[in-house]
């Protein structure tokens, strides 16, 4: 079986209850050894621990039914815990997925370096591990393989979108969540783009958590230090949502562009009346069912691949007006 070191490659409230998914079935178990696949004619139930980012957002919602949904096709057992932020915690639900002895762990780490430590332990334990949405950057730790969208590429589609709205130049600012490796990866993609425009100029990067409240919180400093900015990069649907509330408050609506990431039903809500410029669309769904298919070729004995990376794509207001 081969196996994979993720170290720099390829993301409230309270503990959800968990959530179990699938009838005993008969089906291969989960290997004993680490980097072993079950022996053939094991007939175990497989069962799953599933730590997410956060049940409180859509995106996760979704990703959470694409687990569900593959998973009862494979009469597999899930049992989905949220992190909801807190590192801390998330430690916690995979030791308990350890000390149950789960034939897989699923892992959106709440942050990418500081959960390395659990998963050395499920290693340790012959448990193996997977990544969905976000990678573990944490040296020496083996991941079966990471599944997510591919952020480098969602990230150039925002810069790009942010280009056209601004016409090719102006000073733009990025509300960042530098602690999640997708939220790096993207990052890195709109940097790299923005380089080679060149009328373009970040003037700020700063962090709002990922969440509504910081990123209005965020926006409001970069809109004081900068009253001339032209344009908004947020990292997720709640970062451009916080910074399109900051621009209201300020009365800069319709001078500062804003580009997101996720394309919820508010942001795209926001995208049809004209507030939000684009937000570039992940396919949360697909994500769920990947990993989960990704397991299954696993417990076959199969070989499987360490990264499987899902494509982006931009919506905007036109889409929102062909009903996409």
């Amino acid at each position: 079986m081969h196996r994979t070191k993720i170290t720099a490659a390829c993301w409230a409230a309270v503990l959800a209850a968990p959530l179990f998914v699938g009838l005993a079935a008969s089906s291969c178990g989960g290997g004993k050894r680490e980097g072993k696949a079950p022996a053939a004619g094991t007939r175990a139930q497989v069962r799953i621990g599933v730590s997410l980012l956060t049940r409180t957002h859509p995106f996760y919602q979704d990703l959470e039914a694409g687990l569900a949904a593959e998973a009862a096709a494979h009469g597999y057992q899930l049992n989905v815990q949220s992190g909801e932020f807190d590192v801390a915690r998330q430690k916690d639900q995979v030791e308990n997925f350890i000390v149950d002895k789960v034939s897989a762990i699923v892992v959106c780490p709440c942050d990418s370096n500081s959960i390395g430590t659990s998963v050395q332990a499920a290693n340790r334990a012959g448990i193996p591990v997977f990544t969905a949405d976000i990678a573990v950057l944490a040296e020496g730790v083996s991941v079966v393989s990471h599944i997510a969208s591919d952020n480098v590429e969602g990230g150039r589609l925002a810069a790009q979108a942010l280009s056209r709205a601004l016409g090719g130049k102006g000073k733009i600012a990025i509300i960042d969540h530098p602690e999640v490796e997708s939220v790096i990866q993207r990052v890195r993609g709109f940097e790299d783009e923005v380089a080679l425009q060149t009328g373009i100029r970040v003037v700020a990067k700063l962090s709002g958590r990922g969440m509504k409240d910081a990123a209005f919180r965020t926006a409001e400093d970069i809109l004081q230090a900068h009253p001339d900015l032209d344009g908004i990069f947020g990292i997720n649907d709640d970062s451009a949502l916080g910074a399109l509330a900051a621009v209201e408050k300020a009365g800069r609506l319709g001078r500062v562009a804003i580009v997101g990431f996720d394309a919820m039903p508010e942001a795209r809500q926001a995208i049809r009346d004209g507030k939000i410029y684009a937000d570039v669309v992940q396919q949360s769904h697909a994500i769920g069912e990947e990993t989960i298919k990704t397991i299954a070729a696993y417990m076959a004995g199969e070989k499987v691949a360490p990264m499987h990376l899902i494509p982006c794509r931009l919506f905007t207001k036109d889409d929102a007006a062909a009903g996409k």
